[in-house]
């Protein structure tokens, strides 16, 4: 919305200075002594010349990348509106100055709109990180004002696993999940990577978004545009968000989990919900399990449980393709998943 009206703003401000510099231009031929025909005709000209400028702009504009016309976007509304402010202020001097003459007329105006735009480029280099700071803290506010639940950021990384739609879904996740725009654009360069793997995953994971933004997910969705720290990190970006939000974080990445840990910021790790809901194995308790790999060590081999956990079982190398009883010997539980210790304890019957 804000780029739209700096958009209108800046051609309607081209299309005024056009009009003006037609009709001071006109104003000093005819003082000349040159007679001047069709004078509506040419001062339209001098609007119509505004606007192929503005809009001359507007297309080179259009090239710029969005990090750098975020920047530029606070200095660009600073400047119309001293330049509106400059040319109002101007006219209105002159309204009391009728007789005088057109060439110091020029030269005032002229002058208020060259200075009046000075400050305007001097305020919107040097304090539109004050302005964007600004903005930023009334959309934190009027988010946290429309929900009394906690927020809830969105990684990447859950998007392209899925599993939060389930989750969402069943219930268990309520409130407003926060897609930051820099996330979104990440899963937009993920899903047109030349790699097959990375497309499938980026397009899934905008299928999952697509989907948590239906009717039928008893969670909102809101997309912010807050962007900290143009050349920061993705994660460290989520950080900065969670603590200017005062919300948690959705993520699978074990880095992003710790780092937010060290930060005091919330991080629900789906890896850890899937492992808390899987059945518990203990030492010495036998198994039926199927031999699919080799181990590392030399007499290892590797299997795994209908939830993907992995089992490593001592003596078994020989049974490779065949289903065998073993007898656990220890569990290794992290954030990363679950990994079984076992031994052989014979084939199955």
């Amino acid at each position: 919305m804000i780029v739209k009206i700096v958009r209108v703003l800046f051609v309607a401000a081209c299309i005024i200075l056009g009009l003006t510099w037609a009709r001071l231009i006109l104003g000093n031929l005819e003082e000349a002594g040159q007679v001047i025909q069709n004078r509506l005709m040419w001062t339209c000209l001098g609007g119509f010349a505004g606007a192929l400028i503005s809009g001359a702009v507007l297309i080179l504009l259009f090239f710029v990348t969005q990090e750098m016309y975020e920047r530029v976007a606070p200095s660009v509304v600073a400047v119309v509106l001293a330049l509106i402010a400059g040319y109002s202020v101007s006219r209105y001097m002159l309204f009391w100055l009728p007789d005088l003459e057109v060439t110091y007329q020029l030269f005032i105006s002229v002058t208020i709109v060259l200075v009046f735009g000075y400050i305007g480029i001097y305020l919107g280099l040097t304090r539109a990180s004050n302005w964007t700071a600004l903005v930023s803290a009334v959309r934190t506010r009027n988010i946290q004002s429309s929900t009394s639940v906690s927020l809830k950021l969105v990684d990447t990384s859950v998007l392209i696993d899925g599993r939060i739609a389930d989750i969402c879904l069943s219930g268990f996740i309520e409130g407003t999940l926060l897609i930051p725009r820099f996330v979104l654009k990440e899963l937009q360069n993920i899903a047109d990577s030349s790699d097959i793997i990375r497309r499938a995953k980026g397009r899934r994971g905008l299928d999952i978004l697509k989907a948590l933004q239906e009717s039928a997910y008893p969670v909102g969705v809101s997309i912010i545009e807050d962007n900290p720290g143009n050349s920061r990190e993705v994660d460290e970006k989520l950080v900065l968000l969670a603590k200017q939000y005062n919300a948690r974080i959705f993520t699978t990445d074990f880095n992003l989990n710790k780092v937010a840990q060290i930060e005091g910021v919330v991080v629900m790790n789906i890896n850890d919900l899937a492992n808390a809901l899987k059945p518990a194995v203990l030492p010495d308790e036998t198994m039926e399990i199927k031999l699919i790999k080799e181990g590392k060590e030399p007499t290892q081999a590797v299997g795994y449980l209908d939830d993907g956990t992995m089992v490593v079982v001592d003596n078994g190398r020989g049974y490779l393709g065949r289903s065998v009883q073993v007898l656990v010997t220890s569990v290794l539980q992290t954030s990363a998943g679950r990994m079984i210790f076992a031994r052989f304890n014979g084939l199955s019957k």
